[in-house]
């Protein structure tokens, strides 16, 4: 009976919780394909740790610091640096500008650090408040705003002088 209840808690997890897993891994990865093995490797992984997990709530933390881990361990053996084919074509004519912008961070994201690019993510597009995120990266919040911190250096750095980043203009940065 409670092998049923485990197996149900955690495919009404895997259910509700796919599309907000997926699109972390997505913005992670840069990667459709890659974005969707990240998902099930994490998934795998925590229907493992179901039993062990002391608090069903803090499911979906455990389960993005394994899709994290897991795409800094992909990215340090370098497996998802080759060249990939883009499937992005727009349904629709965009703003030159707005395109530009969108995909010029894109491009920097994608430059930064695994860490540093989660911490971002998490920050900023996930809306995570510092412990939050320290929760779902495994660290401690003070290695949370150091990775943010260098990651908004980089990118200020690649803007240049007198651009101020959209987070910053928010009161958020730092």
């Amino acid at each position: 009976m409670a092998d049923e209840r485990d197996t149900a808690g955690f495919a009404e997890f895997a259910t509700t919780r796919h599309a907000a897993l997926y699109r972390y891994a997505y913005l992670l990865a840069g990667d459709r394909g890659l974005a969707e093995d990240l998902v099930q490797e994490a998934l795998v992984k925590t229907y493992v740790a179901w039993r062990r997990l002391r608090d069903p709530g803090n499911a979906e933390a455990y389960t993005r610091r394994v899709i994290t881990t897991t795409a800094i361990t992909w990215w340090r053996r370098k497996s998802w640096h080759a060249e990939r084919p883009h499937d992005d074509v727009p349904d629709r004519p965009v703003d030159p500008e707005d395109a530009t912008a969108r995909i010029w961070l894109w491009h920097e994201l994608q430059q930064l650090p695994p860490r540093q690019r989660a911490a971002l993510i998490l920050r900023y597009y996930e809306d995570l408040t510092e412990p939050q995120t320290a929760e779902a990266l495994g660290c401690s919040v003070g290695t949370v705003k150091s990775q943010v911190s260098a990651a908004l250096k980089k990118l200020r750095a690649r803007l240049g002088a007198g651009v101020v980043l959209i987070v910053e203009k928010a009161g958020m940065a730092e």
